[in-house]
């Protein structure tokens, strides 16, 4: 598109061609996660249910029958590996698709070129600062996503740890322990030492903690502001200026949480 000198609808135009990229490619983003997830969803739970099956006909056999369970159980899983093998099959078969990364990344350097693109077109600072109190909602979805994801991988952990601990005690509390159940309780033994030392390492439990906070107090400045109680008691341009800075304030501190939570425990402690 073509820029009129001394146009107003030029800039407006560029600025909406600008905000309607970062709406397709966020909506893109959605729509990958969900393929993704689907693919290896489905994929998982296959591979947990054929080793399922195959632990307890092998624990079991001759003694209990699971000819009710297999009824159930193998139809299931046999349908998720159908799932699978189709979702696989479609992601082959396409033209190789952006990673959720690489369109995350597209998404920073579009709303970068907004933002530069605004600042070359002389909109005054406090029309900038309006656009960035629309970017909040955006923020706060990114803040919570990633807050849920570091959460999710903490309660699987946590889980491993509980269920392969007491399944473990359980199995070698056993007097005469069959063959296939020592390797069960091998196994059990090492993933419950992997999640432990993820869990310490990576402190997943500590980061989403800290995600959560910060969307917490930044969706209090916003309702703070949207509402006109303090401290955002003055003139509209006072109130986005101050808006405007104690979120950058809460999102410089959050990285600066996230460096600390990325270095080894002898640089928190102030010891090398």
């Amino acid at each position: 598109m073509r820029r009129v000198a001394g146009s107003v609808e030029g800039p407006t135009e560029l600025l909406l061609e600008h905000a309607s990229r970062i709406l397709k490619l966020q909506a893109d983003i959605r729509l990958r996660k969900i393929q993704l997830r689907c693919l290896y969803g489905t994929g998982l739970v296959t591979v947990l249910s054929v080793l399922t099956i195959y632990v307890a006909t092998v624990s079991t056999w001759r003694t209990v029958d699971l000819a009710r369970f297999n009824q159930i159980a193998i139809p299931l899983t046999i349908v998720c590996g159908i799932a699978c093998s189709i979702q696989a099959q479609r992601e082959s078969d396409r033209a190789p698709r952006k990673s959720v990364r690489e369109l995350q990344l597209e998404l920073e350097i579009a709303e970068e070129r907004r933002l530069l693109q605004a600042s070359q077109l002389g909109v005054p600072p406090f029309q900038r600062q309006f656009s960035y109190k629309d970017s909040i909602p955006r923020e706060l979805d990114k803040l919570r996503e990633e807050a849920q994801h570091y959460r999710r991988i903490h309660t699987f952990l946590q889980s491993v740890i509980i269920i392969g601990s007491l399944g473990t005690t359980t199995a070698a509390s056993l007097a005469d322990t069959p063959p296939p159940l020592k390797w069960v309780t091998v196994a059990t033994s090492f993933a419950v030492g992997i999640s432990a030392g993820f869990t310490g390492y990576f402190k997943y439990r500590e980061r989403s903690f800290y995600l959560q906070q910060t969307a917490d107090a930044i969706e209090q400045h916003a309702t703070a502001f949207e509402l006109g109680i303090p401290p955002y008691v003055g003139g509209e341009e006072e109130n986005l200026a101050k808006l405007t800075q104690e979120i950058e304030s809460l999102r410089v501190e959050q990285r600066k949480r996230e460096q600390q939570l990325d270095q080894p425990h002898e640089g928190r402690d102030g010891t090398v």
